[in-house]
């Protein structure tokens, strides 16, 4: 993918794990407010048809990868918005079982995957005034039985993003945190391996955030103006606490 077919006259949105869930709703959100959206994620397919539908430019990406990472920001001039959104949970066996391989994914996509995607674009969003938002969770600051692997991955993306913004706070760069409780989405299939049963009886008979939910905190955030900054949201269902 050529960074000629980038338009120039908008403003560029990159969405990490945009090819479903939150990240496919958060394209969709951005386009509609204006933004050419680059659609990033690991699923060639996935990604084509969301950038068609939203008019955006699909490019594979691995956040765990650093040679994928500077792949995707050697074909961007610019950069006005970094949704580091790609992420996820696997297992909730107890810190006595714990699978370690289970660990170092959560550790490497939520953590080291967002300091990948910030560090080779930093540069290009501070050119451009630009915004950082990462998508936390619930779990960055609730910790939870069977939840110690993505509770310290959250945790330590939490505390990567509030360092970022103390070391930036002169520059002309946002840095916002997002983190959201019980979102419906395709999250508990991947935390459970595929078990669409377990995956289902999460979202049972209880009120459920959408991605769509979650989408329009990330589109306020990054609507608002850029002497503003958005340090945090929460953002639950009704019947969550």
């Amino acid at each position: 993918m050529s960074s000629m077919s980038i338009p120039n006259d908008k403003k560029i949105a990159v969405v990490t794990g945009a090819s479903s869930g939150i990240g496919k709703a958060t394209a969709a959100a951005l386009a509609q407010e204006g933004w050419h959206v680059v659609v990033a994620a690991r699923r060639k397919d996935k990604i084509e048809a969301v950038a068609r539908e939203t008019g955006g430019t699909a490019i594979e990406l691995d956040v765990t990868s650093q040679e994928s990472v500077d792949a995707l920001a050697s074909q961007l001039d610019r950069v006005d918005l970094l949704v580091n959104n790609a992420g996820g949970a696997k297992g909730m066996e107890s810190v006595k079982d714990a699978d370690l391989e289970d660990w170092q994914w959560m550790y490497d996509v939520n953590v080291l995957g967002t300091v990948r995607m910030t560090r080779a674009l930093l540069d290009k969003l501070i050119a451009a005034e630009g915004h950082v938002i990462n998508i936390g969770s619930m779990a960055a600051f609730t910790a939870y039985a069977g939840g110690a692997g993505y509770n310290a991955a959250k945790f330590g993306e939490g505390a990567l993003t509030r360092v970022l913004r103390l070391e930036h706070v002169g520059d002309p760069v946002r840095v916002t945190q997002i983190d959201p409780g019980r979102v419906e989405t395709d999250f508990s299939l991947v935390r459970f391996k595929g078990d669409q049963e377990k995956a289902d009886a999460v979202y049972a008979d209880k009120l459920n955030l959408s991605a769509a939910d979650v989408a329009e905190a990330i589109r306020w955030a990054a609507a608002q103006p850029k002497h503003v900054n958005i340090d945090r949201i929460h953002i639950m269902p009704r019947d969550q606490a």
